[in-house]
């Protein structure tokens, strides 16, 4: 296989890669630094996104289209909602918009045209962001940059029912991926001990709770991370490596590659 991770190549590498009519699609894995339970990494946005990443630069490795390549991650974002916690790491919009839009344009100026952002963390001013930035670089750069948005109720119907429900903050459905992906990462005994928090976010967020205490996460998490496993999280990775393969496809076609903002908004 191929080398995946864009900070890996050399600068000779680099230009090859723009010199060549096999289109290069650079996927920015974006996730978070918070608290989800008392079981898994503060990482798990991060892993999960990474997770994807991979999987999708391994199935274009052979492709003679494209290929994709991944960025250095984003580890930061706008975590106020679990702020009562210990180690959650808060950037504010204005902070992560800069970054955002600062690396684009890097990247664009480059020569690099085909951007994807991976998201995995949905707090609802962080997804709105995300939108703002990719509307910003669009309008001055006219590139756009892609991005699958998972609060798109089309894009949740494909995922799990704990995720359908939106009791999936290190849940089952994100305990799972991180047992595929990295288990050494979950405190097993204590995922099996946890009870079954039945608090939907989304509802919590609609009726306008603003961090988990007040919507009743009193460890952090929802949902039921004791009934996570490994094979249900390469099931939902294998879900999630299908619907951004297909927007890498749209992007270098220039048919789509971004979905519109979804169950939060661009406000």
């Amino acid at each position: 296989m191929n080398e995946i991770y864009f900070a890996h190549l050399r600068y000779p590498g680099v230009q090859e890669l723009l010199d060549s009519p096999r289109a290069t699609v650079l996927l920015w894995p974006v996730g978070s630094t918070e608290p989800h339970g008392p079981h898994a990494p503060l990482s798990t946005d991060r892993i999960i996104s990474d997770g994807v990443c991979r999987r999708v630069a391994a199935r274009l490795d052979d492709d003679p289209e494209v290929r994709a390549l991944i960025l250095p991650g984003l580890d930061y974002a706008v975590t106020r909602y679990s702020g009562a916690f210990a180690g959650a790491v808060h950037v504010d919009e204005e902070t992560l918009q800069a970054m955002l839009v600062g690396v684009c344009r890097s990247l664009i100026g480059q020569g690099f045209r085909h951007i994807l952002l991976v998201n995995n963390h949905f707090e609802p001013e962080h997804v709105q962001t995300l939108h703002r930035s990719i509307d910003a670089i669009e309008a001055e750069h006219a590139v756009l940059v892609g991005y699958l948005d998972l609060t798109r109720k089309e894009r949740a119907i494909r995922l799990t029912e704990e995720f359908r429900r939106a009791e999936c903050h290190a849940g089952r459905y994100e305990t799972s991926f991180v047992l595929a992906d990295q288990p050494e990462l979950v405190d097993r005994k204590t995922a099996a001990a946890l009870p079954y928090v039945p608090v939907n976010m989304a509802q919590a967020i609609a009726s306008g709770s603003k961090d988990f205490l007040n919507m009743g996460m009193a460890q952090a998490y929802c949902g039921a991370p004791s009934e996570a496993t490994a094979e249900e999280g390469e099931e939902s990775y294998a879900v999630l490596t299908e619907m951004v393969i297909d927007l890498v496809r749209a992007l270098v076609a220039g048919t789509g590659g971004r979905d519109v903002s979804g169950l939060y908004g661009r406000v």
